[in-house]
């Protein structure tokens, strides 16, 4: 780990014209694993920051290099068809944010779930990723190759606003933000504190909430749709339904 970390900056300077990661995407199926591998080096790096670490200058020139590192391995990755590892390399774009941009909205989504069919929840998710997603990669074009991203991180962002809406009426634990867009966890931890918390949630959550937890429910346990399906139907209920 030490080692890594003083060495950390070589991993995304350019040699010749290109970063580590852009050359072994330029050469190709050969050396996709190298990708791989300097993905989980971004990857292990941002997890191991603490607040501090945030905070200091040189972790944030650090970051900055490799925000630059991942757009452009995004944009090269899609203009040559390479783009099996677009989605991974956009959950280390926003895991490269910190807990902030996650945090900031899970709250804007849980305040939209408060308000039911009128705060438009699954809208203001989907559109929240969408913005970032956007604003990141600026080409329009690039954002409809990600559609199963955005469609899996606004049903994420969800289920963690819901939940996070519980934990103001019952002790339980909370969803880890890591799990963010990571393909079923935050769907797995989901469910797995609905079923411990059942008792609780019945008793002490409101009406409005309960619906809202089995409507999610509902919806993503089908295995056999698409993420962008789930989030038509969950549009269909928590935006425009009866509501409760």
């Amino acid at each position: 780990m030490e080692i890594r970390d003083k060495a950390f900056h070589l991993l995304l300077r350019k040699w010749g014209d290109a970063t580590p990661l852009l050359h072994a995407m330029r050469i190709g199926t050969s050396h996709r694993e190298v990708a791989i591998v300097l993905l989980g080096a971004f990857s292990r790096y941002i997890n191991h920051l603490d607040e501090s670490d945030l905070r200091k200058p040189k972790t944030k020139t650090l970051l900055k290099a490799l925000r630059t590192n991942l757009k452009l391995a995004i944009d090269y990755g899609l203009s040559s068809s390479q783009s099996d590892l677009t989605a991974s390399f956009m959950q280390t774009l926003i895991m490269s944010e910190g807990d902030k941009w996650v945090s900031d909205q899970t709250l804007n989504v849980s305040l939209a779930l408060r308000a039911g069919t009128s705060g438009e929840p699954v809208r203001i998710a989907e559109t929240s990723v969408r913005r970032y997603a956007t604003k990141e990669l600026g080409k329009a074009e690039l954002i409809a190759t990600l559609e199963d991203y955005v469609a899996n991180a606004t049903v994420d962002l969800l289920m963690m606003a819901a939940w996070s809406i519980a934990l103001h009426s019952i002790t339980g634990e909370p969803i880890p933000i890591s799990y963010f867009a990571r393909d079923d966890r935050v769907y797995k931890a989901f469910v797995e504190r609905l079923d411990k918390d059942e008792s609780a949630i019945r008793h002490k959550c409101t009406r409005r909430l309960r619906w809202q937890f089995r409507v999610l429910r509902a919806v993503l346990e089908g295995r056999n749709i698409t993420y962008r399906r789930r989030v038509e139907l969950l549009a269909g209920e928590l935006d425009s339904g009866g509501g409760v």
